[in-house]
Formats: structure tokens, C-alpha cells, sequence
């Protein structure tokens, strides 16, 4: 169905490959995932299958992919997209409308599928993805986790025989992992090929049928779906498959002294709708804080008050009996957004990291970068990054600018199992300063690791406080 015969590619002109002599042939009706550190070649792969090279990204190829016999790089991309749909690690880069049910039929629309053809498929895949409680929503007011449900469920409801899929679990919270497997498993019983480049192991390993891992621009090793899951994950670099496997490491972490920061009026309304009420609440200060809770459930609307940038939003910081608000909250905090491309504003990785310093202090700068593993990209600019690799960005800017608190969005979505760990050892390193850290997170193993407090959020108010606590952890997670 889809093949590659002895494909190279690179983006640059230094002469090394991106990807390096691939050879794959995929069959019709396989679920087939690309694991891999990041930046081994997993996302050039689902560009070269979906034709978005050489249609988009320009570069040196050699070999040829094939879909059906027919020589992908000489099909208009409109073909293309009648037989194979994609979903981007960051949904927002293929979204033509400024509402969700608009959305989703977009590409039904485009293809002049008749309208009542259509009304069914949006009934379909509104069932599948549980959305009706997203429909004829605006876009921008959706969570990132609802965003990119939205945007699988745009691509389902064309109806591709192949779809390709990257990172598709970044901004999902647990639950919605787990439906996503089902979807998968249902895409799959109706005979779909299924593509998956992902970091996240946990909720594919009972539904694919191949595991490719993807190494220096090479497919290095290959198993079954039985046989992956006998192999030490870690060894490779790679996330856990079974996330009963952890425990919690997080708890040597606990301050040792007994202050509180107290955040009161924390109430924000989008439009007439109230999206966040927290009157009241009290969490330990210099401590590695994890606020869960599913997608849309406001952690990123707490986030953004939180430091200031919600000037509707009357919420005080108390810290030491000193009151915060809105101005002060500016400067004691920063934050590392959800959608980093935000926040990125220079034309090196440098001087991203010196921009956030009050006086700049370059073996700083490189110190931050290092232990990042950033520092091999210091002089690239920041938005020809991967995903991965721009957020670690932001978060080294968060770690030069030395504030009080720093608030994590998501940061580690995109991020293979080193980088991860990378991320975490930093956030250890914030608490021994004296840095508060919040950490708005799907991602079980960075709590596991790094976290020592929880505040569990849903529909916008807090339904638990608690130091970590296993038990709970799992009950929300798993």
C-alpha cells in the first residue's frame, strides 16, 4: 500500500542526512508506530509519507515512496489527501476555521462530499471522540488537549485509508489517551492503515501490530506487538509501556519548611461563562507542584492569572503575608506556555536565553543550555526547531530568568524519556534555589519523577490538595 525503497533526505545543505537508506512496506489495515529519541528521523518519515516532502519542506531526497504503485512525489497533494489524512504535533497548524464544527467538516466540504453524507459522518465521529460537548465552539477558547481531538476527528471524518499521525497523545489527558486506543482499535476494524510517530507507549501497546525504531536517521531495530513489550524500554531510551511499572521518586523532594503560598480569588469568566472559581487555597511553597485534571478542565486558565496575564482576573498571591497582585505577579513569575511559538522572539537559541536575563551572562546561558542538551543548537533560530526542542528552549529562558515561581504548561509533551529526564533534574535544581514551580501536566512519569504536590482541577474549580500520593495518582491516571 504505502513504501519507501532506500530513502535519504536532508534539510540542509551541511550534507547529512535527516534519514539515511529507509526501506518499509506497509500493508493495508496495519497499525504501525515509530518510536525513537527525538530528532531520529520519526516525523521526516510521516512528512516523506504523506507527501508533505517534497510538496512543503524542501530538501536533498534520494530513493523513492510509493502509494499503490503510483509514485507519491508526482501526485498533487490534493490526491493525496483523498488517501491519506494527517494530524500534526501541533494541531493549530491545520486548522482553517474559527469553529469546532466547521472545523471538523472542512475537509468533507473540500472534497464535495454531498450534505447529508456529511451531517452522518459528523455524527459518527462526534460519537467516536465523544465531542458533543465541543461542538460549535470557538477554536480559540478550546484547551490544547480539545484541539487536538478536533483535529482527529477532522481527519477521521474524511474517511482516508491511511492516517498518519504525529505525536497524537501530547496534549491528551490520561482518559482521553485511553479513547484514543479505542479509536485506533476502531479504525482498525474498519480496515484503516494506521501511522503513529509517538513517545507515549502506555496506550498503544495492545493495538499495534509493528513497532519500528527509528535511530540516527535509520530503522535500527523491528518487532511484533508481542515482542515489544519483552524488551527493556528504558534501555532504549524510551518511555514506559506499562505505567504501573512507577513509583514515585518525588517525595525526597519535600521542603523542608513549613510556608505556604495562599491563592485567593482566583475567578476568571470567558465571555458569561465561568471557567475558573477558586476562592480559597492553600499549597507549600519551594515545592515541584503538579496541577492535573482533564482537558479543559482551566489548569491552563490558572496558569495565565497566575502570573499576571489575565487582567480581568482579581486573584491574590500571598506569599509570607505579603499580598500579590496582578502587577507584582508579572514580576515574580514566568511562564513556559502550552503553544511555546508564543514566546520565542529571537534568531538564536542564545539569545533567547539571554533575553530573559536582567544582565546577561553567557557561560550562564550555556551552563542552562547544557544541561538541556541545547547547547549543540545555540546559534539555530528558535522556530526552525522540532516541537521537542522549542519547548526546551522556553524552559531554559524560564530557568535564566530567576523568578520566584515559574509555571510549566506542558513541558514535556513532544518529549522522549532523555529529555524528560532532562526537564525533570532542572525542576530539582529550581526547588534547591528556592523556586516554586506549577506544573501543568498530562504526563504520568514526569509526576512520578520529579512532582511532591498535586492540585487537582476540574471544571475550573479544585477538587483535591494533597502531597503526592500514589494511590490517588493511579486512580486518575490508570
Amino acid at each position: 500500500m504505502l513504501k519507501m525503497e532506500e530513502v535519504s533526505f536532508s534539510y540542509g545543505e551541511d550534507g547529512k542526512n535527516n534519514l539515511d537508506n529507509i526501506n518499509l512496506n506497509v500493508k493495508q489495515g496495519e497499525v504501525i508506530l515509530l518510536c525513537g529519541e527525538s530528532g531520529c528521523g520519526k516525523t521526516t518519515i510521516t512528512r516523506l509519507l504523506n507527501g508533505l516532502i517534497p510538496n512543503f519542506f524542501d530538501g536533498k531526497r534520494a530513493g523513492d515512496v510509493y502509494l499503490n504503485n503510483n509514485l507519491l512525489s508526482e501526485m498533487p497533494i490534493y490526491e493525496i489527501s483523498k488517501h491519506i489524512g494527517s494530524v500534526f504535533q501541533n494541531p493549530k497548524t491545520q486548522f482553517f476555521n474559527v469553529d469546532t464544527t466547521s472545523e471538523i467538516v472542512f475537509g468533507c466540504e473540500n472534497l464535495a462530499v454531498e450534505e447529508t453524507e456529511i451531517k452522518k459522518r459528523l455524527d459518527n465521529v462526534v460519537s467516536d471522540f465523544k465531542l458533543s460537548h465541543l461542538l460549535d465552539k470557538s477554536i480559540f477558547n478550546l484547551s490544547g488537549g480539545e484541539k487536538q481531538k478536533i483535529a482527529c476527528a477532522s481527519v477521521s471524518a474524511v474517511s482516508p485509508e491511511i492516517i498518519i499521525l504525529d505525536e497524537p497523545s501530547s496534549n491528551l489527558d490520561s482518559q482521553s489517551s485511553w479513547e484514543f486506543e479505542e479509536i485506533i482499535r476502531n479504525w482498525k476494524s474498519q480496515g484503516k492503515t494506521v501511522i503513529i510517530a509517538e513517545h507515549k507507549l502506555f496506550f498503544l501497546s495492545e493495538v499495534v501490530d509493528r513497532v519500528l525504531f527509528v535511530k540516527d536517521g535509520k530503522i535500527a531495530k523491528e518487532w511484533s506487538s508481542s515482542e515489544f513489550k519483552d524488551i527493556s524500554h528504558r534501555d532504549l531510551g524510551l518511555r514506559q509501556l506499562d505505567l504501573n511499572n512507577l513509583t514515585a521518586k518525588c517525595k525526597q523532594y519535600y521542603s523542608k519548611n513549613l510556608e505556604f503560598l495562599e491563592l485567593k480569588n482566583f475567578n476568571f469568566k470567558y465571555g458569561g461563562t465561568r471557567v475558573l472559581g477558586i476562592d480559597n487555597v492553600k499549597i507549600p511553597k519551594n515545592e515541584i507542584i503538579a496541577i492535573i485534571g482533564k482537558n479543559g478542565a482551566g489548569k491552563s486558565t490558572l496558569a495565565n492569572c497566575l502570573c499576571g496575564l489575565k487582567r480581568s482576573c482579581k486573584g491574590e498571591l500571598i506569599i509570607n503575608d505579603k499580598i500579590l497582585k496582578r502587577k507584582e505577579l508579572l514580576k515574580k513569575s514566568y511562564m513556559v506556555m502550552q503553544d511555546v511559538n508564543h514566546q520565542l522572539f529571537t534568531e538564536s537559541v542564545m539569545d533567547e536565553v539571554l533575553l530573559s536575563m536582567d544582565e546577561e551572562n553567557e557561560e550562564l546561558a550555556k551552563t542552562i543550555l547544557t544541561n538541556l542538551n541545547l547547547i549543540h543548537l545555540k546559534d539555530a533560530h528558535p522556530m526552525a526547531l522540532s516541537g521537542g526542542e522549542k519547548q526546551r528552549v522556553a524552559i531554559a529562558s524560564a530557568i535564566a530568568s530567576e523568578k520566584e515561581i515559574l509555571i510549566f504548561d506542558e513541558p514535556t509533551s513532544g518529549l522522549d524519556l532523555k529529555n524528560m529526564m532532562k526537564v525533570s533534574e532542572n525542576l530539582i535544581y529550581l526547588q534547591s534555589l528556592g523556586i516554586t514551580s506549577f506544573i501543568i501536566t498530562h504526563d504520568f512519569e514526569l509526576i512520578m519523577e520529579t512532582c511532591s504536590h498535586i492540585l487537582h482541577l476540574e471544571n475550573g474549580n479544585v477538587v483535591d490538595n494533597y502531597k503526592i500520593d500514589e494511590e490517588k495518582l493511579r486512580k486518575f491516571f490508570l
